[in-house]
């Protein structure tokens, strides 16, 4: 087990070293360069041109005022705050082309030259998206959405979706084909990202609304120091995952609310080969104060995580939908591989949750055999309260690689349908822990337990 002074005075030096950024004085206003907020006309030029000539007088705030402003994808540069007003919209187009040429971005942990990201900066430094506005990426089951190939978001038998590109892209992966020559854009069907930082230092996402993704909605890459507060989270298709913070370090999600048709908040760090090349780790993230509806999993670790994750903290966070499936969610298999390390949870409630209150499960789609096993250990969960779920606690490891040093402590889980699942966890520790009533003790379940 790690040694460890005080996990949380190590979270408050987080909260204290990611701070919001401050920017030059000078500010421009998109209108100035052409832009008009009649949801018709395309900004797209307009908003390049603010944002250079913001970047060549030395950074500053480039302004959208009320209306509603059609655009292409946006490029941020360094020291650039564009500021979303209210009553202002940004709306992006639907049609894929104008997200070309192809940047270096990353669809499913794994990287490639693919669609530009709606709002995305690459190699920059002190950038910032903020203001009461909202940005609306225009997907729905006739956009992007489709692409997934799925009845539920849209797709018709015959149509194209995105199975044989995402396949290939794999492939090419673990082939260690050169990004440079892993191009997917036209014909190949993966949705791009909505926010993406990618190899930046010193990133905000501050107040705005985001809705309507494409895919993964706040999706910073290979990046430091990385602040995610007050935002608004509101996209219900295909992999609508709210925060997805992936090979990054040192990053805050605070006072946020999620809806999202996939994982609220999912901490990663590259899927298979090409996780394991890159080999950077996510480290040291902070959440709290969050609201968490709909979704797949409420705070999540995977399933991408080949590279591993490691010195997580969350607290004081409100899950309160029965379409939530999983409150505390962490998933990944022996292809994915990787490691979850110091993780730290504690002050949640949750009103109702459609499976487990706490899943880490290590046979997620691929499941075991396949030469990676994952390397779970060091959790700490604490002080919550859960008043309905399907199934209080399920905890599966590997026979040949199991979970290590789990602690459940000043836990109260209200109604539980179904009996806890405890499988090949070694070093559990049950303290003040009870569910329907009952203190829960090492071994109970439906399962028997693993090796102690």
């Amino acid at each position: 087990m790690t040694i460890d002074h005080e996990p949380w005075a190590r979270a408050e030096a987080l909260r204290a070293a990611v701070v919001p950024l401050g920017f030059p004085d000078h500010q421009v206003d998109v209108t100035t360069f052409g832009a008009v907020g009649d949801g018709v006309t395309d900004c797209t030029l307009a908003f390049q041109r603010a944002i250079r000539a913001v970047a060549e007088a030395g950074g500053g705030r480039v302004t959208v005022p009320a209306g509603r402003f059609a655009t292409g994808p946006i490029r941020l540069l360094s020291h650039i705050e564009l500021h979303v007003s209210a009553g202002a919209t940004v709306a992006f187009s639907t049609d894929p082309l104008a997200y070309l040429p192809a940047v270096r971005t990353r669809f499913e942990g794994v990287e490639l030259m693919g669609y530009s990201p709606l709002i995305y900066a690459l190699d920059q430094e002190h950038i910032a998206v903020t203001g009461e506005g909202t940005l609306d990426g225009q997907a729905d089951r006739d956009h992007w959405w489709p692409w997934k190939g799925q009845e539920a978001h849209g797709w018709r038998p015959g149509q194209p979706h995105q199975a044989e590109a995402r396949d290939r892209l794999f492939a090419s992966a673990e082939r260690q084909v050169p990004v440079e020559n892993r191009i997917f854009t036209t014909g190949s069907y993966l949705r791009p990202s909505f926010v993406q930082p990618y190899r930046c230092r010193d990133v905000l996402i501050d107040g705005v609304t985001l809705r309507n993704s494409p895919m993964w909605i706040i999706h910073p890459v290979l990046c430091d120091r990385v602040l995610v507060q007050g935002v608004t989270v509101d996209s219900h298709g295909p992999n609508s995952d709210g925060c997805d913070p992936e090979s990054c370090r040192d990053v805050v999600v605070r006072h946020c609310r999620f809806d999202t048709g996939d994982d609220c908040i999912a901490i990663k760090s590259g899927r298979n080969a090409d996780g394991r090349r890159l080999g950077v780790a996510t480290e040291r993230v902070l959440i709290e104060h969050c609201e968490f509806r709909d979704g797949h999993g409420g705070v999540t670790l995977g399933s991408e995580i080949s590279a591993g994750v490691r010195a997580v903290f969350a607290q004081d966070l409100h899950m309160s939908s029965p379409a939530l499936d999983v409150a505390l969610r962490f998933k990944t298999n022996s292809m994915r591989g990787g490691f979850i390390d110091d993780v730290h949870l504690r002050a949640i409630t949750v009103d109702a949750v459609a499976r487990a209150a706490i899943e880490m499960d290590l046979d997620y789609e691929e499941g075991p055999g396949h030469g990676f096993n994952p390397d779970l250990r060091d959790i700490h969960i604490s002080d919550l309260t859960v008043r309905q779920a399907h199934r209080a606690v399920m905890l599966r490891g590997y026979p040949d690689a199991p979970i290590h040093d789990v602690s459940l402590s000043d836990i109260r889980f209200e109604h539980s349908a179904r009996p806890e699942v405890v499988e090949h966890v070694r070093g559990l520790a049950i303290r003040n822990v009870r569910t329907n009533g009952r203190h829960l003790v090492r071994g109970t379940g439906s399962t028997p337990p693993g090796p102690s």
